[in-house]
């Protein structure tokens, strides 16, 4: 398996990269791994990296998008923060990700049980922790199905508030982002929320975040982000 060169990143559209990720996540929950040559990936990408996505995922040890969508070096940019949370570094990074270095899908990757979420949940305040938990406290307050029992001992609870920040964190990347969102409506690159499940290893991506605009499809707009 060959490293992504500037041809094979610039043929793909954001449909296809999506679709890449999805095979490479098949082949991860089945133990079916491409033999990759990864000195032979160095020596591909010692001029430059063409990846052809851009995945935020949390910090946690068991969800390095590398692994769980089976891709080499140059591949994919990996940004990791505690809760997959988005603030004005990160966004910065898909910018250049996308607009500059050519990527055209942006994934935000969730998880099962994630310590973070459960931070939130229960309120925790300690140190900087407090800033970046604060950030996941609207999907907190978003989650209003659960009205007993609200915190990290509720696995319910603490899954939904995981997705909504998933959802809210897909929307935050385009809201926030003039670049990215032009980008999207000019069907260049793709937004998508995804949620990677700790137990199994499958991935999970949302039909209601998925902001890819095909060529056929007139009528998208991300102006249904504002509904």
């Amino acid at each position: 398996m060959k490293a992504h060169s500037k041809e094979t990143q610039s043929n793909l559209t954001p449909r296809k990269a999506l679709q890449i990720l999805k095979e490479g996540n098949e082949r991860f929950i089945h133990n079916l791994k491409v033999q990759r040559d990864l000195l032979e990936q160095v020596n591909d990408t010692r001029e430059g990296q063409w990846p052809f996505a851009i995945v935020l995922s949390c910090i946690d040890s068991r969800t390095s998008a590398e692994l769980i969508f089976d891709q080499g070096l140059g591949d994919i940019f990996s940004v990791r923060i505690a809760g997959n949370i988005v603030n004005t570094d990160i966004l910065g990074s898909m910018e250049f990700a996308c607009k500059l270095a050519g990527s055209k899908l942006i994934v935000v990757l969730g998880h099962t049980k994630c310590g973070a979420v459960k931070g939130a949940c229960d309120h925790v305040e300690m140190g900087n922790l407090t800033e970046l938990l604060a950030k996941l406290q609207p999907a907190v307050y978003q989650e209003n199905e659960t009205k007993e029992n609200r915190n990290s001992n509720n696995k319910t609870f603490v899954e939904n508030v995981a997705t909504i920040n998933v959802k809210r964190n897909v929307r935050n990347i385009i809201e926030r982002s003039f670049i990215l969102e032009q980008l999207v409506e000019n069907g260049q690159i793709g937004v998508v929320g995804a949620m990677y499940n700790v137990e199994t290893g499958e991935v999970e991506f949302y039909d209601d975040v998925m902001f890819i605009r095909d060529p056929e499809n007139t009528e998208f707009s991300v102006e249904s982000l504002r509904h």
